[in-house]
């Protein structure tokens, strides 16, 4: 199968100049968005720190003293019966 390629003319760049507002915008949005995942980023070295001395330590991470239930203990209510 013969493959062709196709020429396009080049389109020249355009490129847009920023005001200074919209140029401090996007500075403090990138400075927003890196300030943000350098929190979760030291929240996740935390977290794996906590979980390494939990191992460690030979410790689950959460204790259950008894199973829950969805029946609370003591006699089921009575219900009134609709009469139709």
């Amino acid at each position: 199968m013969a493959t062709t390629e196709e020429t396009r003319p080049a389109a020249p760049l355009e490129i847009e100049q920023l005001s200074t507002l919209s140029y401090l915008s996007e500075v403090v949005q990138g400075t927003g968005i890196t300030l943000g995942l350098g929190i979760l980023w030291g929240l996740e070295i935390v977290r794996n720190a906590y979980f390494r001395l939990l191992d460690r330590l030979n410790l689950k991470a959460r204790r259950r003293r008894r199973r829950a239930s969805a029946f609370p203990p003591g006699r089921p209510k009575k219900h009134r019966q609709l009469r139709v």
